[in-house]
Order: structure tokens, then sequence, then C-alpha cells
């Protein structure tokens, strides 16, 4: 029994700095290499898109993702077509038919989030400073690189293949990273595939060798790859029984720019001292100058020492027996309210 309890104490101590980890994820500070980043600025969900033909379907796959809070559920969306609480990077698989213009979600698949409470899975998540990144295309460029963990799909089984995102935080001083970046919209997904399938089914009908186009079209595709938020990839990598689907963003902003969190001011707090501290550092500043030039005055005039020398020492040192007394009458005030002024009944 003894034996037993130091394992579950030994285990939890193991799974202490998971744990840690985990909690201590903080978008508003994140600390790699010496360097601070605040990303808090990118908060909020954002969603990025894949979109394949798969005849005679159109398949669109929609990554949303909060760096900073888990994603908050869809009203009026059955709990099935969503990923479950305390998702961070959630990817959901949309088909749609162009024949009959109908759709269907086909896979909901949790990539990263904070699952203890539910299958045991940890966020667990991991920060490099791509300066100092192994890969030689990386030391080159200023940023931090994220690595977020805890999914699997199908989520419910221990069987089911984990997931992570990896997100490359990429300094560029000219971006805040929310330039033509999507919000999380049902309706805003929606529009997009239908117009993807308009405009496939335009296509179809076009003669070879038709090169007119859309400038809606083109204007929408120019914004696409101006994006500060892109998808690079989602497939699965790593070998045997160490694969895992692997999500790859590069997120473009200023934020991610070493110096910057240490440079701005901090949104809603001053840096300017307030009145209350300038009052005190010129009252201690005019006190100290009274004691000095007044003990120099009475050195040289009166050739005072020791407790001579400061201005008014007797009342200085007289001071604690003062405040004794005048706390006492205060004390006696007080408990003299009490009394009936000294008189007795007759």
């Amino acid at each position: 029994m003894r034996h037993q309890r130091w394992g579950l104490e030994l285990s939890a101590l193991l799974a202490l700095p998971s744990l840690i980890t985990a909690v201590t994820f903080d978008c508003n500070h994140l600390r790699v290499d010496g360097q601070s980043f605040d990303l808090s600025a990118l908060k909020g969900p954002h969603a990025v898109h894949y979109i394949e033909d798969t005849p005679p379907s159109l398949s669109n796959t929609t990554f949303t993702l909060d760096i900073c809070n888990p994603l908050q559920r869809t009203k009026d969306v059955p709990k099935a077509d969503e990923c479950p609480g305390g998702t961070r990077v959630c990817g959901i698989e949309t088909d749609y038919n162009l024949a009959d213009g109908t759709s269907s979600i086909k896979k909901v698949v949790p990539i990263a989030g904070e699952y203890t409470s539910s299958n045991g899975r940890s966020m667990d998540p991991t920060l490099e400073r791509l300066k100092n990144s192994a890969s030689h295309g990386d030391s080159e460029r200023e940023g931090v690189r994220v690595v977020l963990n805890g999914g699997n799909y199908p989520f419910d089984k221990s069987s089911g293949t984990p997931q992570k995102a990896i997100i490359e935080f990429v300094c560029d001083p000219d971006r805040t990273g929310l330039e033509h970046v999507e919000g999380d919209s049902r309706e805003k997904v929606d529009d997009a595939a239908e117009g993807r399938m308009k405009r496939r089914a335009d296509d179809d009908k076009k003669e070879d060798g038709d090169k007119g186009g859309d400038k809606g079209d083109d204007k929408d595709k120019e914004e696409e790859d101006d994006a500060s938020l892109k998808f690079i990839s989602y497939k699965t990598e790593g070998e045997a029984d160490r694969e895992a689907g692997v999500l790859r963003l590069e997120w473009r902003t200023k934020y991610a720019c070493e110096g910057q969190t240490e440079h701005e001011p901090s949104k809603g707090k001053s840096n300017h001292w307030g009145f209350f501290t300038w009052f005190l550092i010129i009252l201690f500043l005019g006190v100290a100058a009274y004691l000095i030039f007044g003990s120099w005055l009475n050195y040289n005039r009166y050739g005072a020492r020791g407790w001579d020398l400061v201005p008014h020492g007797d009342t200085i040192r007289d001071l604690p027996y003062l405040m004794k007394d005048w706390g006492r009458s205060i004390v006696g005030t007080v408990q003299g309210h009490g009394t009936r002024g000294g008189y007795s009944a007759v």
C-alpha cells in the first residue's frame, strides 16, 4: 500500500511540468531565449481555408484558431459538427455537391487544445525562436515558432491519429497581422465555398482557350495571397506509430519582431507618474533639504553636535511620546462619549 502511494505521488510529480506549461501559456507574454513576445493583438477566432476539387464535389476544410482562448461554440450548430470544448485549433471539412448544390460536414478534427479533463491530453505548447532554429532558412528570419498539441482524430478513440498545429509567427514591421484575415463565421465559410463553386461551374462552361476572367475573382485572389495569416499545409507526418496530422500556418506580424514588447507601452497603462507620486517625491526632497540645511546652519553658527545639529531636535526626539499622548487623548475622547457626563441619578 505504501509503495502504491509513492507511485501515485511520483506520477503526479511527473505530470506536473506539463500541467504547469499548459496553464502558463499566455499569449500576452511568450518568453523564449530571453526574448518576450506579446501576441494578444492577434486574439480572437480567425479562419483559413484549404479548398480542393474532388469531382463531382468540392472539399473545403476550414481551420479556425484562437491562440489566446478556447474556441466558443456556434449557436444552433449540433455538437457533433464542432470541435469539443477546450479546442484552440479546429479543422472542419465540408463537401459541396456541385450537381445538386447540397453540402455536408464530412470531418471534424480537433487539432490542438487542452483536453486534460476529457481525454487526458494536454496542449503542451513548445516555443522556439526562429533565429535559433536548426534550419538554415530560419537562421535569417525573426520571430517565434509555436507548437500546440492535444488533438486526436477520432477524438474519443485512444487509437486515433494525434494532431498538432505548428504556427510560425514571422516578423513583418509593416503588418499588424490582421490584414485580410477572416474571422470565424459559418456564414462567411459558406459564402466563400459557394463562390468557389460558382466560379468552377462557370469555368466548366467556358470553352478551351477562353482566358476571360472576373475582376472580382482576381481581387479575392489577390487579398487571399496578401493575407497575413496563411495556410501552408495539412498532412500526416512521421513514421509508423509516430504519425500525426500536422497543420502548418504562417502568420506575418509586427508583434513577432524582437523588442516589440519592450518598446511599446502596455495598453491601458501609463508610463507617467501620477500627482500623488510627484507629491511624495517633492515632500521627501523638501524634508531632506530642510534637515540638511538646518544641520549645516546649526553646526556653523552654534557649533552644535549630535542631536543639537538636527533642526528642532528636541521636538523630533519627543515625537514618539507626543504621538503616544495624542493617541491616548483620542481614545479617552471616544470612550467619553459612552458616559453620562459624570452625573449620577438621584
